[in-house]
């Protein structure tokens, strides 16, 4: 019996698709269909798709034997999964509702444009899929030779495909690249491409350092739950006994939490502790309610030695804190905290290390009055302890309010207040560099007001198709009570002064509350620009700033220790979309010599980009960074759609030696990505000037897309 043409048909009990009952019937359609009665046979013909729930098969021709349950589909068959794999295969049997099967010549397309291919396959329970002679690869074939071998691929004699543990596993498997065969294992499994977190071994890293010899290191991810992972990590070496690291991770309704720690062995002659170092870095953050939230970072190392040789960063100061904050919108914020530090460089003694219990800050903005000003209000508090040097406490407060006007001409005008109240206790007052012998231990106060009336003139002109050219002159009269040199006040935040463009105009220029500018002065500046039609523009600004008193309020080298500071300036130079430069500087008013010059210029398109810098500097005057005089370069070249070179160098002229310098040359594909990074570092410690053990590194990444990423450090 047939029937010709297009049509639909329904009603074969037994095939199964999502575990539904057997007995439910499956819709296919065909050009046509034919019933032997003998036989008990439904086949049909001519683009055949059948489907239930969520299974798809196509095939030329599709027999379904009602008595023994079992269907067979050939010519061109296609197996759609649940998930969205598809299945190829010359010949496909199935059974229990299309949960078993066995395929003869099947090709895959999984997830993540991967490709299988195999002799045979044998599903089970809609679960386990055994293939044989298996090839696995997602890389894409060369369109002109197809025969050709992939760039990468995966041999097995058998895989085992799990759907339900999302997890291939193979036996008597090699990995070859352009069909050479380079790594052979008995067995070797892999998550399933597109599968969620599965626990397993991850990729291995390995290699040489100066500090650790040949070192392996194993890491194991392990799933605990929904919410919740660790990483478990144990490294070999030939000159160390080892280290295990443990990184657990957690996430829950309202916040996250993150720990990670290790110990280890170090010893040797480049290392600052010998014997058993270990870290411990953690974090967490939880949101209360729509307003506040909390949160916690505890961060301690045995040595920066450790850190550097089992590659957990070199930071020189690791923080710790606890905190509490809240948002009210735009309008309002607090916030309070303890912060405890450790210094991991040899120059500094843990007592000297400050301990900041507790520190508190609180800030309101109004809403604007009638008038277009805005006034704003906070509070400040902090508790600093150490056990060698000076201990402090400080309360404080600000208030200020801002009115900008804009005249008939154009002009704008801006009125300033700020007014501050300080008060403290200092214990153990240590003298510094400018600031003099120190005043007397005990409490103290110390309180400003300052006013300022600021006036910039924007003026404008048409250069017609050239754009549109502007220059503003700027001046501000700013005036106060004196100050002094405040030599009895704990300089906590005011210490680290650059006079620069970014804060010629601000009420107090010390970047801190503990240390106040006060007496009158005159700002000035004119900045002009010349914006272009095509976005791009010159801009630039120069000014200095004048005081009526010559009283010492500020430091030396700072700009601003005369009454008539030193020349600062601004420059970007951006007239087309593919180049730029950006620059800051300030020059001495009485000798014409460079006191602070910091400058990029960068080429950018499509696929490159090269930029050149200059940063210098002069030391600080109390010690806390050397002079500088450095220059950089710098760049990457998109050679093609998959490779990428780059490299990266400082030298500093006022040493005459290197600073640091970097290459890196990377590709990337559908399937691979390999990268390789020179790393090398001269100087370390700026204050120390030493060594880095660790400062030259060779780095290889390998990643096989799917598979895994495999991490080599020859130096």
């Amino acid at each position: 019996m047939a029937a010709p043409g297009p049509l639909a048909a329904q009603g074969i009990p037994g095939l199964d698709g999502r575990g539904v009952s057997s007995d439910e019937p499956v819709t296919f359609t065909a050009e046509e269909v034919e019933f032997d009665q003998n036989t008990d046979t439904v086949t049909a013909r001519g683009r055949v798709e059948a489907w239930q729930g969520n299974r798809v098969i196509r095939a030329d021709q599709f027999t379904y034997n009602r008595t023994t349950g079992v269907a067979t589909a050939t010519g061109n068959v296609v197996l759609i999964e649940p998930d969205g794999q598809i299945l190829f295969a010359e010949r496909a049997e199935l059974s229990g509702g299309m949960r078993d099967a066995v395929l003869e010549g099947i090709r895959g397309l999984l997830a993540g444009n991967t490709r299988v291919a195999a002799a045979g396959a044998r599903r089970t329970n809609g679960d386990i899929t055994d293939l044989a002679r298996v090839v696995y690869s997602p890389c894409n074939l060369c369109p002109e030779d197809p025969d050709r071998p992939p760039l990468w691929q995966l041999r097995a004699g058998i895989a085992s495909l799990h759907s339900q543990e999302q997890r291939v596993r193979y036996r008597d498997a090699s990995l070859e690249m352009f069909g050479v065969p380079l790594l052979y294992a008995p067995y070797f499994s892999h998550a399933a491409p597109g599968a969620p977190r599965i626990s397993g071994f991850l990729s291995p890293t390995f290699g040489v350092t100066k500090l650790l010899g040949g070192f392996y290191e194993q890491p194991f991810y392990w799933v605990i739950d929904d919410s919740s992972d660790a990483t478990i990590r144990a490294t070999l070496s030939t000159e160390q006994i080892g280290g295990l690291g443990l990184a657990y991770r957690r996430r829950f309704n309202s916040g996250v939490i993150s720990l990670d720690g290790s110990f280890g062995n170090l010893q040797g002659n480049d290392v600052d502790q010998e014997g058993i170092g270990w870290h411990f870095f953690s974090q967490g953050q939880f949101s209360l309610d729509e307003t506040w939230r909390t949160g916690f970072a505890l961060n301690r190392a045995s040595s920066r030695d450790y850190l550097r040789a089992y590659r957990y960063g070199s930071p020189q100061v690791l923080t710790s804190n606890a905190f509490l904050e809240g948002f009210w919108g735009v309008q309002g914020y607090a916030r309070a905290d303890s912060r405890l530090y450790q210094s991991l460089l040899q120059t500094n003694t843990s007592s000297q290390v400050p301990l900041v219990l507790p520190y508190g800050y609180a800030e309101w903005l109004f809403a604007r009055d009638p008038l277009g000003g805005q006034f704003r209000v906070d509070a400040q508090g902090y508790s600093i302890t150490r056990e060698q040097g000076t201990s402090s406490r400080r309360i404080g407060t600000r208030a200020a309010y801002e009115l900008p006007l804009i005249g008939n001409a154009g002009e704008v005008w801006t009125i300033r207040t700020q007014a501050d109240l300080l008060a403290g206790y200092v214990q153990d007052l240590q003298a510094a560099p400018f600031y003099g012998p120190p005043g007397q231990d005990g409490n103290w106060t110390n309180g400003n007001v300052r006013a300022a009336v600021d006036l910039r003139w924007p003026l404008a002109r048409s250069a017609g198709e050239w754009g549109t050219q502007v220059l503003e002159p700027r001046v501000q009269v700013v005036t106060g009570p004196q100050t002094g040199r405040q030599t009895n006040i704990p300089a906590e935040d005011s210490l680290d002064l650059q006079f620069t463009d970014a804060n010629l105009f601000e009420l107090n220029r010390y970047p801190g509350r503990d240390l106040q500018e006060g007496g009158t002065r005159m700002d000035a500046a004119i900045r002009a620009a010349w914006l272009f039609p095509n976005g791009g523009q010159v801009e630039g600004l120069v000014g200095r700033s004048f005081r009526t008193s010559d009283e010492p309020l500020f430091p030396p080298g700072s700009g601003l220790e005369n009454q008539r500071s030193d020349y600062v300036g601004r420059l970007r130079l951006a007239p087309v979309p593919w180049f730029e430069v950006i620059g800051r500087s300030r020059y001495s008013a009485e000798t014409g010599e460079q006191q602070l010059w910091d400058i990029t210029g960068t080429v950018f398109g499509n696929g490159y980009s090269v930029s050149a810098g200059y940063l210098g500097t002069q030391a600080a005057y109390n010690d806390s960074y050397p002079k500088r005089n450095e220059v950089s370069l710098g760049g990457f070249l998109q050679v093609n759609d998959n490779w990428r070179i780059g490299a990266f160098g400082r030298y500093d002229r006022f040493r005459d030696e290197p600073v640091a310098a970097q290459a890196v040359l990377a590709y990337e594909d559908e399937c691979l990505i390999f990268e390789t990074r020179l790393i090398r570092r001269w100087i370390q410690d700026p204050v120390t000037l030493q060594d880095d053990p660790t400062g030259t590194m060779l780095l290889f990444r390998v990643t096989l897309k799917t598979i895994g990423d495999f991490g080599i450090r020859a130096l």
